[in-house]
């Protein structure tokens, strides 16, 4: 992923971190494994390619300090009386040379681009004036513990880098193809337009594609948001990400890989860093006006005492200066505040949910009102046997009655009773299954006549049925047996296992809860009642839930909207947070999102909302820690009161503390 900054905004002091970030990337990118064996050798491939590629980034710094302490013991333990003069000079130049040439590289690059007070030139004359002035150990030391805090830093942004890969890179990475009468395994990256795959039921789809099969069920429920499994007819388009649900089909592919659904997230994910949040574009604001400033001041605490001093020596006011310089440099604060926001959505990743911008921990902290549609966010968005009632037969012939009428069906809520009569199974045997069309099924079974379908197939024939069955909100299968009623069965979505601790949680954060959805207010109410929703909303269209929306955002609210269908994608642009339930949802929902949780549970809303608040805290943490060590060192090196060593810490050493404070989150359990 590139970490990508704006040069024109940030200035060219941005320009080393981002090319280590894309360092970083590239020693942290990992092939996609195509099976369970390869995965193993690539991982360890990963692994030994990560460690190599480690070691070549710290080693410049390990040359530089084995040469700096070298150079120590010969001038401090063990002296050595070749060790002098111009043999000395040599010794701490090339033990300088390995971290101090990139940074001064940086430097003039970003001189020549305009942009004169970069951290670069603070640390290269800092630097190159302690060499003036003498101070040989002291100019490598401070440029040696820079070039160890950029690396740290470069490691945190690796490690989070890796968190979010190994998070979404998630795509089916194998077609089965047609080759002839055979069928061939291939990457899905190589499959072309135009080529057949053969689905199997359970299989997930990893191309778009037309469907060559005259019939096949999918499961679309985080595609499209509906509850029912889609059907399709030959000749329909049929997406990645649907997963095959009966039978083998085969379907055409219209569209590359690289234009795929969960191709487009990876891509989406490579800009994840370039939104930032409003505290870490006004540091970067802050610096651009800080840093010359501060050069000013410097080279005033030089000048100025020579007219109001009369034993002025400028040897030691310009090493004061140079302390200032050190000092004041702004590392600590552009890269351990970008760092934060980065490692919590490093955090976020490896809790199953990407931020695509770092703004968006910012304002998902503040949320006040999450608002929630209704399926494949709360509920599972597939049909399942709530409830059998059976009237003048046992409930084992009504399942068992049922569930071999329906194997003659491909309709979806008979696909929910064969599931459930599992347990229940027996011989039976089934003739003269006739579909009523708009009503159900009739049929033979052991030589009973079973007709099972909608109360309107019971008027049709004339049977009487029980009246409750006409108030009940959910799906209704009525059977009759040798034309009598012989009971029902309640099919509805199910809700979610974590729904219920989902609002519970977020009712303890304080944050209200609303639900919109397009199904009938009936269902609607039971869900919102069974999970303790604030407030619930029916029969919408997606107009009617931008209305809603619009309503709340007038009240000045912080509103989250979290949703999986395309339907959801105007609600979830218009919201301050939008949130994508599922790493398969809609393409359009997907893309408006600002959050996507990938396991689609409801709980990570409120995990997302405590990292947005951890990250935060951190942020402003470093915030206050480099301002207020800082300005205690800027004053004491003013003063003459502050040697290098002590600008070396406020500098590298408040740096390499923030940074180790916002790595912090990232081993948060959240």
């Amino acid at each position: 992923m590139t970490h990508k900054h704006d040069m024109d905004d940030e200035q060219s002091c941005c320009a080393l971190e981002e090319k280590k970030a894309n360092k970083a990337n590239q020693d942290a990118g990992c092939c996609t494994s195509h099976s369970e064996s390869e995965n193993h050798d690539e991982e360890d491939h990963n692994h030994s390619n990560g460690s190599e590629s480690t070691f070549r980034m710290f080693l410049p710094s390990i040359i530089s300090f084995i040469g700096l302490l070298i150079a120590l013991l010969f001038d401090n333990y063990f002296p050595q009386y070749w060790f002098n003069g111009w043999i000395r000079i040599v010794w701490y130049v090339l033990a300088y040379i390995p971290v101090g040439f990139p940074v001064l590289k940086e430097a003039y690059e970003s001189i020549c681009n305009g942009a004169v007070f970069s951290e670069f030139f603070l640390m290269g004359i800092a630097t190159l004036g302690a060499f003036g002035i003498g101070q040989y150990a002291e100019g490598v030391a401070v440029m040696l513990f820079y070039a160890i805090g950029e690396l740290f830093q470069m490691l945190a942004v690796k490690r989070a880098k890796t968190n979010i890969k190994s998070l979404l890179d998630q795509r089916p990475d194998v077609a089965n193809v047609l080759d002839g009468v055979n069928i061939v395994s291939k990457k899905a990256s190589e499959v072309t337009i135009g080529e057949i795959i053969e689905l199997k039921p359970g299989e997930k789809l990893a191309l778009d594609g037309k469907l060559l099969s005259d019939h096949a069920t999918f499961n679309t429920a985080a595609l499209t948001g509906e509850s029912k499994p889609d059907t399709k007819s030959k000749g329909e388009i049929i997406l990645a990400g649907m997963i095959n649900l009966n039978t083998i089909s085969q379907v055409e592919v219209t569209t590359a890989f690289t234009d795929s659904k969960l191709s487009k997230i990876l891509e989406m994910v490579q800009e994840a860093t370039a939104k930032k949040a409003p505290t870490e574009l006004f540091i970067r604001k802050f610096a651009k006006i800080y840093t010359p400033i501060v050069v000013y001041l410097a080279i005033a605490i030089c000048v100025l005492p020579m007219v109001f001093i009369d034993n002025y020596i400028f040897k030691d006011w310009l090493y004061r200066a140079l302390v200032f310089l050190v000092i004041s440099c702004p590392c600590a604060l552009v890269i351990s505040i970008p760092l934060g926001y980065f490692g919590g959505i490093g955090a976020a990743s490896k809790n199953g949910i990407l931020f695509k911008g770092s703004t968006f921990l910012d304002i998902i902290a503040s949320v006040k009102v999450v608002v929630f549609d209704k399926t494949g966010t709360l509920t599972k968005g597939v049909f399942k046997v709530q409830k059998v009632v059976a009237v003048g037969i046992s409930e084992a012939d009504l399942i068992n009655y049922t569930a071999a009428i329906e194997t003659k069906s491909t309709h979806p809520v008979g696909s929910a009773i064969i599931e459930f009569a599992k347990e229940y199974k027996k011989d039976t045997s089934v003739t003269e299954v006739t579909e009523i069309a708009g009503l159900g099924l009739k049929g033979f079974v052991d030589g009973n006549e079973i007709l099972v379908g909608n109360a309107k197939l019971m008027k049709n024939y004339n049977i009487a049925y029980d009246a409750e069955i006409d108030t009940i909100p959910f799906t209704i299968i009525v059977v009759a047996v040798n034309q009598k009623y012989a009971g029902y069965f309640i099919i509805a979505d199910e809700v979610k296992e974590d729904a219920k601790e989902a609002i519970q949680s977020l009712h303890k954060l304080d944050v209200g809860t609303i639900m919109l959805s397009g199904d009938n207010q009936s269902i609607v109410s039971v869900v919102a009642k069974e999970l303790n929703i604030n407030q619930a909303f029916g029969n919408l269209l997606p107009e009617n839930k931008v209305e809603k929306l619009e309503a709340l955002l007038k009240q000045n609210l912080s509103v989250a909207f979290v949703g999986d269908g395309v339907n959801d994608a105007p609600v979830i642009a218009l919201a301050n947070v939008g949130i994508a339930m599922g790493g398969l949802g809609s393409d359009a929902t997907i893309e408006t999102a600002d959050v996507v949780i990938q396991n689609d549970q409801p709980t990570k809303i409120y995990t997302a909302i405590n990292i947005g608040k951890k990250t935060k805290q951190i942020v402003w943490q470093n915030i206050f820690l480099a301002f207020t060590v800082k300005l205690i060192v800027l004053v004491l090196g003013a003063g003459g009161l502050a040697t290098m060593w002590e600008a070396v810490f406020a500098d590298v050493g408040v740096a390499l503390l923030a940074i180790l404070n916002a790595v912090r989150i990232q081993r948060i359990k959240f």
